[in-house]
């Protein structure tokens, strides 16, 4: 699976809180929520996204409170992946149950807000396309590309009926 977007870059530990204000968790409606994500770090992140675009952060992403509306409304607002140099565990986990493809990568100082990049999520490539570089990561493994390719883990689990 190959992800290719723009990037739309954040800092270190940005938690549950700043991705969708808690305020907004009434909902459960993945396109709702994410009309509002990351609002309070910048308020027009939801319209300068195209569905297919890449989050690019610093430590710690996804920290604070284990709610899951943290990465739907990332996928609802038309993310395709998050990079980052580490995730929170409760994101990870949270993130897998949605369907959206997460990598950690050190070289995140090397890629710019703005920048085109393509992520080859079973070699662990990352083409930056704006920088005419590539970098390595491990590769998304099989089953987790077959969780985000059934759009979560629940449709994962009633399209190969696993019990």
């Amino acid at each position: 699976m190959i992800i290719k977007g723009k990037v739309h870059k954040f800092g270190n530990d940005i938690n549950t809180d700043d991705i969708i204000a808690a305020k907004y968790l009434v909902s459960t409606d993945a396109a709702e929520l994410g009309k509002h994500c990351m609002e309070t770090i910048n308020p027009n992140f939801s319209q300068a996204v195209s569905p297919g675009d890449i989050i690019v952060a610093g430590n710690n992403f996804g920290c604070g409170s284990s709610r899951e509306h943290a990465p739907l409304a990332i996928k609802g607002c038309g993310v395709a992946a998050v990079l980052a140099k580490s995730f929170a565990a409760i994101f990870f986990r949270n993130a897998i149950n949605i369907g959206l493809p997460f990598l950690e990568t050190a070289q995140i100082e090397q890629i710019n807000h703005g920048d085109m990049i393509e992520i080859d999520l079973a070699t662990g490539i990352i083409k930056n396309i704006t920088q005419n570089e590539s970098y390595k990561t491990q590769a998304f493994p099989e089953f987790l590309q077959q969780i985000v390719a059934s759009g979560g883990l629940i449709n994962y689990i009633k399209k190969n009926k696993v019990k």
